[in-house]
């Protein structure tokens, strides 16, 4: 059994249009599924809906239609309580780093919020220097020192701010991670960075990843498969080198054209 299933998912909203309610459909009628272990990228131009896909899985947005399933549980009616658990088990890393992180927050309170929050169903001590403990360990895998933790958000630069948002999406131990867009406020080299830290947290842990992105040669580097995302539909789905090497659809065509090649080492 896959880990997500998303079948036949599509969501649709109601806007204003002149004088007019109208239905605009941002995901139509999408069916994939990621297996335990691997990363499935997921690509497309802005506004193509993968990050409504992404919150759907996350159980953020419920889907207008379709099932979508995490670990064999229907995201969308589950249970208060299996929702809470099933949010431990999954966890998203966003785009800006910046936005995502409260700046009236210490890192040591950004990092142990997850603990605090849901920490007494976990089994987790709840003592501050148990905390502090697992705050230390949290940024040591994420390359960050002890002295970070007395230190807001503001102080750091962009691709350390992004280090902590892995260590609080790492807290509760994950097993699945929605990376969306996680490297694109970053400058090249600070992205490469954080996409290899990525790779070896999810060797060291066994994570499994959904990797949104609109850069073809990100996705090509860090994913399994890719599922290539255009208008609100699905338009091909493959092995990545397989995918990249030889493309069925126009568009998937067009990204991979469009894709520089890396430099060899």
């Amino acid at each position: 059994m896959a880990l997500v299933e998303v079948n036949a998912a599509s969501k649709s909203y109601l806007r204003r249009a002149g004088l007019r309610t109208v239905q605009q459909t941002v995901v139509e009628d999408v069916s994939l599924r990621i297996e335990t272990g691997e990363t499935l990228g997921l690509v497309g131009e802005s506004g193509s809906g993968k990050t409504t896909l992404a919150r759907m899985i996350l159980g953020l947005v419920e889907p207008t239609s379709g099932v979508i399933l995490v670990n064999g549980v229907d995201v969308s009616r589950a249970g208060a309580r299996e929702l809470r658990r099933l949010r431990r088990e999954m966890q998203p890393v966003f785009q800006d780093p910046y936005a995502a992180l409260n700046p009236r927050m210490t890192v040591l309170e950004i990092v142990t919020e997850p603990f605090r929050i849901h920490g007494r169903e976990a089994g987790i001590d709840l003592k501050k220097t148990a905390l502090r403990k697992r705050a230390v360990a949290l940024l040591e895998e994420v390359g960050l020192e002890e002295a970070a933790l007395a230190r807001y958000p503001h102080e750091f630069s962009g691709g350390q701010r992004q280090r902590i948002n892995i260590a609080r999406a790492l807290a509760l131990r994950p097993f699945f991670l929605v990376l969306d867009e996680p490297v694109s406020a970053l400058d090249v080299s600070v992205g490469a960075q954080i996409v290899n830290l990525l790779r070896r947290l999810q060797r060291e842990h066994g994570l499994t990843y959904l990797f949104i992105s609109h850069s073809m040669p990100l996705v090509r580097y860090l994913s399994t498969r890719i599922a290539v995302m255009e208008r609100g539909g699905l338009v091909e789905t493959g092995e990545a080198e397989a995918l990249c090497a030889n493309p069925r659809e126009a568009y998937t065509q067009q990204l991979v054209a469009a894709t520089p090649e890396l430099p060899a080492g």
